[in-house]
């Protein structure tokens, strides 16, 4: 039951919980993912949406949903970004990736316009801790309507080291 004042589950997205992603060490060992690309223009995602829709259909339409829904981006680029989402077993007709390896994560809060800052502090982070970035993660916790619901609006950053 709901405690008073307390939102409900969107039945989109669920309400995260920072706590377990805060200055965590993550270890994947072959963690399977759907992998898919979106068109971005200077980082900022243009068909999102419909490349997310497209993946959560093979992914049911598979029996794939993982039980903990984490949803990826590299933005390798500011025109594109790959994108991965964690399944329970392969998904014919798509593209699959396995990723393995030790990830320091760190979790912010707010504006998408902040990822810049976010994104020197988790670098700031891995060198503190005597570590080296090999690439970044972005982990994007709710879609922006459900972030809106909740009134949070969370990003985890892996960072491979």
């Amino acid at each position: 039951m709901d405690k008073p004042n307390e939102v409900p589950e969107t039945g989109c997205c669920p309400k995260f919980n920072p706590e377990p992603w805060q200055d965590k060490e993550v270890v994947w060992d072959n963690k399977l993912f759907l992998k898919d690309r979106v068109r971005s223009f200077m980082h900022i995602p243009l068909n999102f949406g419909k490349v997310m829709v497209r993946s959560m259909k093979k992914i049911e339409s598979a029996g794939s949903r993982s039980p903990q829904q984490l949803v990826l981006s590299d933005e390798e680029s500011p025109w594109g970004a790959n994108v991965w989402v964690s399944v329970s077993k392969e998904v014919p007709g798509a593209e699959m990736d396995k990723m393995s390896g030790t990830f320091l994560s760190r979790v912010f809060e707010g504006s998408y316009k902040d990822m810049g800052k976010w994104t020197r502090e988790m670098k700031s982070h891995v060198k503190s801790k005597g570590k080296e970035i090999q690439k970044m993660y972005f982990f994007y916790t709710t879609c922006p309507k459900c972030a809106k619901v909740y009134g949070k609006n969370y990003t985890v950053i892996l960072a491979k080291v």
